[in-house]
């Protein structure tokens, strides 16, 4: 495989912001599938206390190639001064799966990316 996979993830502590965030990378063509997890309790420091929030974990899958694309994207439309954004290398999974993945996350005709 000429691309390597990775899953990019991110958090929202806003169901319905995560399901756009979700939908509107795919149908970008900048994840070929995106997981949000059901809530999970975050604790973090923030501005010198610790904090602590309900979050959805949002994992994006993706080709290297589209990630920084995938990560301007988001930062464009996350409202967090400082989102999450890390990422996690595949090192292996199916062909079929990995192929999929790369297929889709192609740019398409007709998508502004």
């Amino acid at each position: 495989m000429d691309h390597e996979i990775v899953i990019a993830q991110t958090t929202s502590d806003d169901e319905e912001l995560a399901k756009t965030l979700a939908r509107g990378a795919v149908e970008s063509n900048l994840a070929a599938g995106v997981h949000i997890d059901a809530p999970i309790t975050a604790f973090y420091w923030w501005q010198g206390k610790i904090e602590a929030a309900q979050e959805w974990r949002i994992s994006y899958m993706t080709s290297s190639d589209r990630l920084p694309a995938l990560e301007a994207w988001l930062h464009d439309r996350h409202p967090y001064d400082v989102p999450q954004w890390v990422t996690l290398p595949v090192t292996g999974g199916s062909d079929a799966y990995l192929t999929w993945v790369v297929d889709e996350t192609r740019p398409q005709q007709g998508h502004a990316v």
